[in-house]
Order: structure tokens, then C-alpha cells, then sequence
């Protein structure tokens, strides 16, 4: 065991291949998610506007819409196809559309007055920042149209005010203070990044091992390789995961030491997941194949970017059997939500099932691919 520990370290570090995709691609991928996403609320987005009403209800609720530091409206189109034509040319990110009866609908004490809003969705953040902003805008002008509505029926304005005044509250974002895209997302990947690069390698060296015809199916192997890539993943998940989210300023309100807790379990799940896969690659270049076309899918199935209530049943217990999908949650439930390990324990039991599971399905393969391999000689 000792041997073959040994020997998978020597490997690793032979291998210029497994050494980027252990080392380099570990530390340097959350890096450059980061430089994506620093900044993480757009502002002065371009809006075009086509104002048929051309009154003074629409040039004040304009006025105030661009005031905001999210839009600017940068271009005034006479119709809808002018927009429509420098939205297809990403001129613009928005449209803001009002018809020709709008003032006369707010002038009518039970009329009902309409403004359409298009939103470029080639990207979220361009669509949040006109979405929001403009939502924040329409609230408060609502506020001010029912006070008129309200003093042309004979009511005194501080009484009228008092109808529609909202309750007070204070407002409070919580787990995500800057409510950017990359302080809820990354964390998730950093999770990505450790199950993905891990998984890789150990395809590769299975598959390099393979054509080069070396007997590492026994068990004892399968031990010593196991503590052979805990001791390196150990060391570069605790860099990731509880120095990482300090150095970007993400949200890291958790206890490092759960932190340290729940990369135990996770880093072995994921160890003997990627061993039972790689007793079926046959050459170095199919974990590549592996690595591309499981990121994606195992990022959605695992609920975080995209609704768990969205998920369909059958891959939501396909997702139960990564070890992602459950390290990732409890990841954010203690850096991101400030939760303790006894809080996320359902998430942390999992992957310590999976561990054991995993393991054992890798000693039957490796007794089975060991059987064979005595049987072909």
C-alpha cells in the first residue's frame, strides 16, 4: 500500500499533463471566474425608448427611470421596428415602450394605463439591472398616481398618503450583500472546479496506466492511490475553499474548521467515484470527453443555478449520486449562509455514504478487472 503510494505520487508528478490539470487548472480557474464576474452589477445599460404618449406623465417616470445608475437611455425611436432593429445590433439592452393612450388612462380616475418593457436576454445581469431598476421606478410613480387619484376625489393629501403608504421595513440582503451573480455562483464552482480537475486526473492517470499495461487494480493499490491524491487535493481544497472566498471578498461567514470538516468526505467521495470510473477508460483522452460533456450537467442537476424544483425527478436522483451535488450545497450552506456542520448534517452524511458506497463499488471492480486481467494472461 505504502508502494503503490508512493509510486502514484511519482506518477502525478512525471506526468506534465495531470500536473496542469491538478495544479494549475485548480488554482487558476477560480481566478478567472472571478476576473468574469468582478464586476458584478452592471450599470449604464443603453435603453432605447418609444414614447408615443409624448406627455408629461411619461417624460417624468423617464426621467426618473434615468436617473438610476443601471440604464441609460441613449436612444429616442419614433417606432418599435427602429428599436427593435438597435436591439439586434446590441446598440442598446432594453426597450421601453409607451402606447399613445397612456396619459389618458392615468387621467381617468378607473382607467388603467400599460407600458411594455423588452429586455435583451442574452445576458442576466443586463436584464436584472432594466428590469429591476425600471420595476423600482414604476412603484414609486404608482405611489404618486393613487395620492392624485385619491386627492381628485375630495380626500386630504396626509390622508391620501396614509393609504398608500407601505409598511416600513429595512432592507437587508442576506448571503449575497452585493446581490451580484458571481457571489452566488462562484462559491458553487469552486465546488466544480475541485470534483471536475480530481475526476480528470484520475481518468487520465487510468487511462494511461491502461495503455501502458500497469497492474494497479489491486486493492492495496487502490488504497495507497486513494491517500496519494487525498494528500494533494486535501491541501489544494483547503486553499480554495477557506482562503479563496476571503482573498475575492465572496460571502464566507462559515467556520473554516466545518469547512475543513466537510472537505474530508467530499475529496474521498469524489476519489472513489473517479477510481470506479476509471476502471472503464481505456486510453488517456477519454477523460477529457468525460470532463466536457459532465460540467454543465452536473452543475444544473445539482440545483444551485438551476431551481432544484425544476429538476425532473429521475435526474434529481441521478444528481443524488454525484458527490457534487451534495458538497456543493453543504458548501454554501456554511460559507455562504453561515450554517454549522450539524446544520447542513444531511448533505454531510450523504457524502460520507457516498464514500463508503463508492468505495466498495471500487473494490469490486478492481477485484473483477484484476480477475480478468489473470484470465487474459
Amino acid at each position: 500500500m505504502i508502494k503503490a503510494f508512493i509510486n502514484e505520487l511519482y506518477r502525478i508528478f512525471k506526468d506534465p499533463g495531470v500536473m496542469v490539470i491538478f495544479i494549475v487548472a485548480t488554482l487558476a480557474y477560480p481566478l478567472i471566474y472571478k476576473a468574469i464576474y468582478w464586476n458584478e452589477q452592471i450599470t449604464n445599460v443603453p435603453v432605447a425608448v418609444v414614447d408615443l404618449s409624448n406627455s408629461e406623465q411619461s417624460r417624468e417616470f423617464l426621467h426618473q427611470w434615468n436617473a438610476t445608475p443601471d440604464i441609460r437611455l441613449t436612444h429616442t425611436c419614433t417606432s418599435m421596428s427602429e428599436a427593435e432593429q438597435l436591439l439586434r445590433e446590441q446598440k442598446v439592452h432594453g426597450i421601453i415602450y409607451f402606447p399613445r393612450d397612456f396619459a389618458n388612462q392615468l387621467a381617468d380616475p378607473l382607467g388603467q394605463a400599460h407600458i411594455s418593457l423588452y429586455c435583451d436576454m442574452s445576458s442576466f445581469l443586463y436584464m436584472k439591472a432594466i428590469y429591476l431598476s425600471c420595476n423600482n421606478v414604476m412603484l414609486e410613480s404608482m405611489r404618486n398616481i393613487q395620492i392624485d387619484r385619491y386627492e381628485q376625489m375630495g380626500m386630504d393629501k396626509e390622508f391620501a398618503w396614509s393609504l398608500v403608504q407601505d409598511a416600513p421595513y429595512t432592507e437587508t440582503a442576506l448571503f449575497s450583500p452585493t446581490g451580484g451573480y458571481g457571489s452566488f455562483l462562484i462559491p458553487a464552482v469552486l465546488m466544480l472546479i475541485l470534483h471536475q480537475t480530481l475526476f480528470f486526473g484520475i481518468c487520465m492517470l487510468g487511462g494511461t496506466a491502461r495503455e501502458e499495461n500497469i497492474d494497479q487494480y489491486s486493492i492495496r493499490s487502490l488504497i495507497g492511490r486513494s491517500l496519494a491524491y487525498f494528500l494533494i487535493y486535501f491541501g489544494l481544497a483547503v486553499i480554495l475553499l477557506g482562503a479563496l472566498p476571503r482573498l475575492f471578498d465572496l460571502p464566507h461567514i462559515g467556520s473554516f474548521w466545518d469547512i475543513v470538516l466537510l472537505i474530508v468526505p467530499y475529496i474521498l467521495a469524489i476519489i472513489f467515484f473517479s477510481l470506479c470510473v476509471s476502471v472503464f477508460i481505456r486510453n488517456r483522452e477519454s477523460g477529457l470527453v468525460l470532463l466536457i460533456s459532465s460540467s454543465l450537467i452536473f452543475l444544473f442537476m445539482a440545483g444551485i443555478s438551476w431551481p432544484k424544483e425544476m429538476v425532473p425527478d429521475a435526474w434529481w436522483y441521478i444528481a443524488c449520486c454525484i458527490p457534487y451535488t451534495h458538497g456543493a450545497h453543504a458548501f454554501i450552506h456554511i460559507n455562504s449562509m453561515g450554517a454549522s456542520l450539524a446544520t447542513t448534517s444531511t448533505e454531510y452524511i450523504a457524502l460520507w455514504i457516498l464514500t463508503a458506497a463508492y468505495f466498495l463499488l471500487a473494490c469490486g471492480l478492481f477485484y473483477i478487472r484484476k480477475k480478468k486481467l489473470i484470465t487474459e494472461n
